[in-house]
């Protein structure tokens, strides 16, 4: 017999190592992960056998069988689930987290209490053993495959596995713990027995284990003519699906713990929603919506979604047609008795069944949302510190929904403090003040940026709240939103703004001094020729000199930057320079007879308004030059 032995890769050793030497608070998890493997097991193949029975083998009666021994210090946890070949073996077990070790490893803080948490949350369930065993052996055989044909996988929670052929007369895999000697309490009947029935209960496999005062199994193989000394065996569990249960029979612990066992999270979820229908369509949901991102939620290449049933026969794991991208963090389950069993996945996404399904799924994921931020409003803040990034992708792909989830969206404000999101749209607009008709938003890379802004300046004297508008997507995902609540959304750093935003002095101030601007503008106009489109008198500021007005349709600075990162071509927007003819520094400008003086003076004012802006200067050094130079001239 070839006894074959295999290194973990550089990252899996590391992980390997945090899972064997992590104080978890709550040992006794390890388990509950084993037990989840082993229904997922059984899951998969009853869906494989619906297209080839004779994977059952004549034992069609499926289940998991818990077993231990606290003489030799071992726990055994049996399944005639699909089994793995030597392949899959060497895949699944001998690789940890294989989809974003590195981004897994970044993420770990050294805090043993928030690691362990981590190490849930990200689906490496299989090696929580390691927690209380130093030697864990795993001997599987695929469904369908010859006796000879299975393995016997062994670690000792080194940096090494051996892998060897052997024998296996049942299907299925059998994943014997060694217990660290520490540890052997974990195999005491009434221990395991506690920890099913607090973890497992809801498993729709049957869980079971050795009756009390049943004698001892010596060596029989399972399967064997039962004699007079066999023990018994009972099912520990309901061994019903949960989610078949009606709502009021369901205690919010049992709900917590499904959710733990469909999404391998160690945290409880912070709402649910379990919902049955019928009628045209027949189908039941329980959906979740965690407390907590996981580190790979911004990729959206990974395999997401619900799992899927149909008719409590598990299809896949990651039906991902039935929720939108920008839900992808919603966990839980679908069971339907309408979709049929043998199609593919292309036909499934076309399918009006399908379709129907998602809209009101969706629905069901948006009520949840809405409830909390209404009912539960500090959770709904941890909420939308989490996932609001995510959220803001869904204007542009759910057209129908936009004004529903824009109701979702949360930001800061001039009116509010610090840099919490915690104004709605809807708290914006019960506040505008009369005659208002607009929604005013600033987009800038930071809440300090933002708060300080020349562009604020005209809104904070007339007492008008702008929205602070500082995450990435956040313009790109207003751009699809457009309005709210009937009213427009307006960028206060583009366009002109409208008369509503200006008081009746400004109005009459500008009137008279029309005739005077028109030199300063004209003179500023000549030395900037081909730097901007035109040269204004501002109606946004009352301290600044300056600052940069795009059009309406334009980028912003901050959107071009990230097109440009992104390596999309972006078009060439000239600004509008406004300049605030009060200002010193413009009167100066407007008063020197020295050509090339007011050209330093033109350029200096164009190179503030550029900064303001968010964008960066051509050459900072002219800039610091030219400052320089003012600063000089006017020191006494």
């Amino acid at each position: 017999m070839t006894v074959e032995t295999h290194g973990f890769q550089t990252e899996a050793k590391q992980l390997l190592h945090l899972m064997i030497h992590s104080l978890y608070s709550n040992k006794e998890i390890f388990l509950r992960e084993l037990i989840s493997n082993a229904s997922d097991a059984v899951d998969k193949l009853r869906f494989e056998a619906l297209a080839d029975p004779s994977l059952y083998e004549d034992a069609p009666d499926l289940k998991v069988r818990i077993e231990s021994d606290v003489e030799a210090g071992t726990i055994t946890i049996h399944d005639n689930g699909i089994g793995m070949s030597r392949e899959e073996a060497i895949e699944h077990l001998g690789t940890i987290a294989k989809s974003g070790t590195s981004q897994f490893l970044n993420n770990l803080s050294g805090d043993q209490k928030k690691d362990s948490q981590l190490i849930g949350q990200f689906g490496v369930g299989f090696y929580s053993a390691f927690i209380v065993a130093d030697k864990v052996v795993v001997e599987t055989r695929r469904a369908g495959l010859s006796a000879d044909q299975a393995v016997r996988w062994t670690c000792e929670g080194e940096a090494e596995y051996t892998i060897e052929d052997i024998e296996k007369a049942d299907r299925g895999t059998t994943i014997t713990l060694h217990l660290k000697e520490e540890e052997e309490e974990f195999a005491a009947e009434l221990r395991i027995r506690g920890t099913i029935k607090k973890y497992s209960d809801h498993i729709a496999v049957p869980i079971e284990v050795k009756k009390p005062g049943s004698p001892k199994k010596e060596g029989d193989e399972e399967g064997s003519e039962q004699s007079d000394d066999e023990p018994e065996y009972q099912v520990l569990n309901s061994a019903t699906a949960l989610w078949t249960r009606p709502r009021n029979d369901i205690k919010d612990e049992e709900y917590k713990e499904f959710y733990k066992h469909v999404s391998h999270d160690f945290e409880d979820p912070i709402i649910w929603s379990h919902n049955r229908v019928e009628g045209k369509l027949d189908y039941t949901s329980l959906l979740y919506l965690p407390a907590h991102a996981p580190f790979d939620l911004h990729n959206r290449e990974v395999a997401r979604g619900l799992k899927l049933y149909i008719q409590r026969t598990f299809i896949m794991d990651d039906a991902s047609q039935f929720l939108p991208l920008y839900l992808r963090f919603v966990r839980g389950i679908l069971d339907s008795n309408d979709l049929p069993l043998n199609v593919s996945r292309e036909i499934l996404q076309g399918s009006p069944a399908v379709d129907s399904i998602r809209s009101a799924l969706v629905k069901r994921s948006l009520d949840m949302m809405e409830k909390m931020s209404k009912e539960s409003p500090d959770d709904y803040t941890k909420f939308w510190k989490e996932f609001g990034a995510v959220l803001k992708e869904g204007p542009a792909e759910d057209f129908a929904n936009r004004e529903r989830i824009g109701g979702l969206f949360r930001y800061a404000t001039t009116e509010t403090e610090g840099d919490e999101q915690t104004a709605s749209f809807a708290d914006y607009i019960s506040r505008m003040k009369e005659g208002q008709d607009k929604i005013y938003f600033l987009v800038a890379d930071n809440i300090t940026t933002a708060r300080n802004s020349t562009y604020l300046e005209v809104f904070k004297k007339q007492g008008i709240e702008v929205l602070l508008l500082t995450d990435r997507l956040d313009e790109w995902t207003l751009s699809h939103l457009n309005e709210f609540d009937g009213k427009p959304l307006q960028d206060v750093a583009k366009g002109e703004l409208d008369e509503s935003v200006l008081g009746e002095q400004d109005k009459s101030e500008e009137d008279d001094t029309n005739n005077e601007s028109s030199g300063v503008v004209d003179k500023i106009s000549t030395h900037l020729k081909g730097r901007v489109e035109s040269v204004r008198e501002t109606r946004r500021l009352t301290d600044s000199p300056a600052c940069l007005v795009y059009a309406e349709h334009a980028l912003s600075p901050q959107m071009r930057k990230m097109m440009e990162a992104a390596g999309q071509p972006v078009p060439e927007d000239k600004p509008v320079l406004e300049v605030n003819l009060k200002h010193p520094l413009v009167t100066r400008l407007g008063e020197s007879d020295n050509d090339a003086k007011s050209s330093e003076l033109a350029e200096l004012l164009y190179d503030q308004a550029t900064l303001s802006a968010g964008e960066q200067l051509d050459n900072p050094s002219l800039f610091v030059k030219r400052l320089n130079q003012l600063l000089f001239e006017s020191a006494p």
